[in-house]
C-alpha cells in the first residue's frame, strides 16, 4: 500500500510544478474575465438582434458575381433592391472571400474584427493603466466583451460590416502620431531603417487614408490634420487616399467609372433617411418632421454648425495634449453630420466611454491630492486659515459626474432603446407611440450630438503631444 501511494504522489509532482508557478492573483482575474465574457453574450442575446451576416451576404455575393465576370455595380441581392456601395478599392480588398463560403466569410470577418478591437482597446487603455499600475492584459480582456456587447459592435459582427477594422486603421493613426511625438526614442538607437520608420510614426496618416479609400467619411479626420496643422500626416492621408484610388482606376477603371461617374450619388442605394436605425442628424430631423426626406436646408445649417463645433473642441483637445479625445470628438462628428449613420457606425462611442471613465477617476485622484494637502495648510478658507477642512464626502462624489455619464452611456449603446420603437413610414408614423417613443427611438443621436458638445477633454493626458505644446509656449515666451 504504501509503495502505491507514493507513486501515486511521484505522479502528482509534475503538476504541483506547474501549479506552483500559477499566481492564484491570476486564476481569479482569468475566472472574472470568463465571467465578464458569458455576461457580454447573454446581454448580446437580451438586447442584440438576430444576426445572419445579412450585409456580408450583399459583400459575398457581390464579389462572387463580379468574380464571374459581371459588372460589380450591377449586382442586386436576391429579394433586395440593394447593392454593393463601396468604392471599387473595397471591392478588391473583398475580392479574396469570394472563395469562401458567406458564413465562412462572416466568421472570419467577425474573428478578425474582434481581434482588431482587442487591439485597439489595449493601445487606448495602455496610458490609462500605465498611470494607474493595472495588468494591461487583464483590463484589456475584460474591456474587449464589454465592448462587442454593445449596439455598434454587435451589430458589425452579426450584419458583417467592416466599421471596426475601419475604426483600428484610423486609431493606429493616433498610436502612430503619439510614436512622432516622441521621436521614436525609445528605439532609435541600434534599429535598423525599418524600426525606426515603424517606431517613429512617420507613417501616420496611412490608416486614414486606407480607411477614406474604403468609406468616404473617414475624409474628416484628414480635414482635422489639417486644422491642428499637423502636415506630414494629412499629407500621407491624402497622398495614400489618391495613390489608393488611382491604383484602383488602373487595375478596374470600369467599376471605378461607373462608382465615381454615378453609384456614389444615388443615395437611394443606402436606404432611407427616416428608417430607425439611422442614427445621424438627417435621420433626427427626417423622423421629427416624420418624412421620408430629410429638411435639406435645416440638416446642411445644423451639420454646418455641429461641424464647426465638433472640430473647434478636437482641436482644443489636441492643444491640450488629449488626442485621443480629439480624434473621438470628429470620429463623433463625423458620425452625427453623415446623412447616413446606421447604429453598426457608431463605434466611436467606444472611445468616448473610455474617455468619460478616465476623466472621472482623474478627478478623483485630483480631488486626494486636495484632501492630503489640506491637511497641511486648510483648504478652502482664506490665505493664512489652516485647518479648514473638505466634507469627507468630497472624494467621493468628485468625478461622479463623469463616471455615471460613462455607465449611462454604455448602458444607452447596451440596451439601444430605439427598437422597441422601431417605425417606418409611410406604414407607421414615428409619432406612434407619443413623445416618449420618439425620444427614445432617437436617443443614439441624441447621445452623438451631446456627446460632441459636451464630451471633457483631459488637459496633459497624451504626455508626448502636451510636452510638445508646452515646450513651443515656453520657447515663445523666452523670445
Amino acid at each position: 500500500m504504501p509503495t502505491i501511494v507514493g507513486g501515486r504522489v511521484d505522479r502528482l509532482a509534475p503538476v504541483r510544478r506547474v501549479t506552483r508557478g500559477i499566481d492564484r492573483r491570476t486564476v481569479v482575474r482569468t475566472g472574472i474575465v470568463a465571467a465578464v465574457a458569458f455576461a457580454a453574450w447573454l446581454a448580446i442575446g437580451a438586447f442584440g438582434r438576430p444576426y445572419n451576416f445579412f450585409d456580408m451576404k450583399i459583400y459575398h455575393g457581390a464579389v462572387v458575381w463580379w468574380a464571374s465576370g459581371h459588372e460589380l455595380y450591377e449586382f442586386v441581392a436576391p429579394g433586395t433592391t440593394l447593392g454593393f456601395t463601396y468604392p471599387p478599392f473595397a471591392g478588391l480588398a473583398m475580392l479574396p472571400m469570394a472563395h469562401l463560403p458567406v458564413a465562412g466569410a462572416g466568421m472570419v470577418n467577425a474573428l478578425a474584427s474582434i481581434a482588431a478591437l482587442a487591439v485597439v482597446l489595449a493601445g487606448l487603455l495602455r496610458p490609462v493603466v500605465d498611470r494607474l499600475g493595472w495588468p494591461l492584459w487583464f483590463t484589456t480582456a475584460i474591456a474587449t466583451p464589454l465592448a462587442v456587447a454593445i449596439e455598434p459592435s454587435r451589430e458589425t459582427l452579426g450584419f458583417g460590416q467592416v466599421n471596426l477594422l475601419l475604426f483600428a486603421l484610423i486609431i493606429a493613426d493616433l498610436i502612430g502620431l503619439r510614436w512622432r511625438s516622441r521621436r521614436g526614442t525609445h528605439h532609435a538607437d541600434g534599429d535598423g531603417p525599418l524600426l525606426r520608420f515603424v517606431y517613429g510614426g512617420g507613417w501616420a496618416g496611412a490608416g486614414i487614408g486606407l480607411a477614406t479609400a474604403v468609406k468616404l467619411t473617414p475624409a474628416l479626420f484628414i480635414l482635422y490634420l489639417l486644422v491642428t496643422r499637423q502636415w506630414r500626416a494629412a499629407g500621407v492621408a491624402v497622398g495614400t487616399t489618391i495613390g489608393v484610388t488611382l491604383g484602383s482606376f488602373a487595375v478596374v477603371g470600369a467599376e471605378s467609372r461607373a462608382y465615381f461617374g454615378g453609384v456614389l450619388w444615388q443615395t437611394e442605394r443606402v436606404g432611407a433617411a427616416d428608417m430607425t436605425p439611422n442614427q445621424s442628424l438627417a435621420g433626427l430631423l427626417a423622423r421629427l418632421y416624420d418624412s421620408i426626406e430629410t429638411p435639406g436646408l435645416l440638416w446642411l445649417a445644423f451639420s454646418v454648425l455641429i461641424l464647426a463645433l465638433g472640430l473647434s473642441r478636437a482641436a482644443n483637445s489636441h492643444a491640450d495634449g488629449d488626442e485621443l479625445t480629439a480624434f473621438t470628438l470628429v470620429g463623433l462628428t463625423a458620425n452625427v453630420i453623415s446623412p447616413i449613420s446606421w447604429t453598426h457606425h457608431l463605434v466611436w462611442v467606444i472611445p468616448a466611454i473610455i474617455v468619460l471613465a478616465d476623466a472621472a477617476v482623474r478627478r478623483r485622484e485630483a480631488s486626494r491630492g486636495l484632501v492630503l494637502r489640506s491637511g497641511q495648510g486648510g483648504y478652502g478658507g482664506p490665505p493664512g486659515v489652516a485647518g479648514l477642512r473638505p466634507p469627507i464626502w468630497y472624494p467621493t462624489l468628485t468625478g461622479a459626474r463623469h463616471g455615471l455619464a460613462a455607465l449611462g452611456l454604455y448602458l444607452l449603446f447596451l440596451i439601444s432603446p430605439i427598437w422597441p420603437y422601431e417605425h417606418q413610414l409611410p406604414e407607421v408614423s414615428h409619432y406612434q407611440d407619443g413623445l416618449f417613443g420618439a425620444l427614445m427611438e432617437n436617443s443614439l443621436a441624441l447621445a452623438l450630438i451631446v456627446l460632441v458638445a459636451a464630451l471633457p477633454w483631459r488637459p496633459g493626458a497624451e504626455p508626448a503631444f502636451y510636452s510638445d505644446r508646452t515646450t513651443r509656449i515656453a520657447l515663445h515666451h523666452r523670445r
